[in-house]
């Protein structure tokens, strides 16, 4: 038996960041919003299990080991439950790895998700997003999909209203960057500096609401975007170049490298893509709306 789960990747249309905390972490408002770049995560019984597998773009860079989400994810549900965690996890990778889109945590509530079904445990909604919530603040918006406010550090999620479709074009760069490395490099440009507590921008949650592209580009913040430009200078070509090509907001998404192009709509989405894919300041370029939905049983 097996089951399939498709989940998307996400981009940050706010990102506010507040001091670390004593633990380490900080306290985020964090405006998530699902867009349609999608792995799919495929649980099958298999005796000494869990296992992982990984196909697709950058394949070779995801970990196959107990460090991967997908494990953690069998184990903890496997763990709440008394089952042994014998399956095969096998990730179809299409999310960019290391990008700042969640690819991660997609598998993570991915594999939670799928091994739900096929074990049947019958968890309740909020049982799952307490898991996810163990394995990582991103994890949680992964399972939810659609627009969400996160608090804490990201897991604490409200759901929002979205008064249409976003359209975007991201650029992929040519290596990674890990999210802690640039939170640490956020923490040393802030030595000095005091840190407002994080807080979501009304006019930002106005313009998804009412699905005003115009508004929500005047309104989109990243307080990583300088640490992630300080240790991955390049990204600014990345940046100028998509907004030259006529890209309502350009922006790092999350802890980047992966860049945001906010685009009015399709026929400008495929505009600035084209421009971006000529330019030679990235490795790849995809084209997405938003908002998707969140972990989705697909087959299974």
């Amino acid at each position: 038996m097996s089951v399939t789960v498709r989940v998307p990747a996400k981009v940050n249309v706010q990102l506010a960041v507040g001091a670390a905390r004593p633990d380490g972490f900080h306290d985020l408002a964090n405006v998530f919003l699902a867009v349609g770049l999608y792995d799919e995560v495929t649980v099958t019984e298999s005796a000494g299990g869990p296992r992982v597998t990984c196909a697709g773009p950058d394949a070779d860079q995801v970990p196959l080991d107990g460090t991967n989400l997908a494990v953690r994810a069998a184990e903890a549900l496997a763990a709440r439950y008394g089952i042994r965690p014998d399956v095969h996890l096998h990730i179809a990778k299409d999310i960019p790895v290391a990008g700042g889109m969640a690819g991660g945590s997609a598998d993570g509530a991915g594999a939670l998700l799928a091994c739900d079904a096929l074990w049947g445990t019958r968890a309740s909604r909020d049982e799952l997003l307490d898991i996810c919530a163990e394995l990582g603040s991103d994890v949680p918006f992964s399972l939810l999909g659609g627009a969400a406010l996160g608090t804490g550090r990201g897991e604490k999620l409200r759901a929002l209203e979205t008064g249409g479709t976003f359209h975007w074009v991201f650029a992929v760069a040519a290596r990674g960057l890990s999210t802690p490395a640039v939170f640490r490099e956020f923490d040393r440009l802030a030595q000095g500096r005091d840190i407002p507590a994080p807080v979501a921008c009304e006019d930002l949650l106005g313009a998804l609401a009412e699905g005003d592209p115009d508004a929500l580009a005047a309104a989109v913040t990243n307080d990583l975007q300088p640490a992630a430009l300080s240790l991955f200078p390049e990204l600014a070509g990345t940046l100028a170049a998509g907004r030259t090509a006529g890209a309502l907001a350009a922006l790092v998404s999350g802890s980047g490298p992966t860049t945001a192009f906010l685009a009015r709509d399709p026929e400008s989405a495929l505009k600035v893509a084209e421009s971006l894919r000529s330019s030679g300041t990235c490795r790849a370029v995809r084209v997405a709306t938003g908002p998707a939905p969140g972990a989705t049983v697909v087959s299974g």
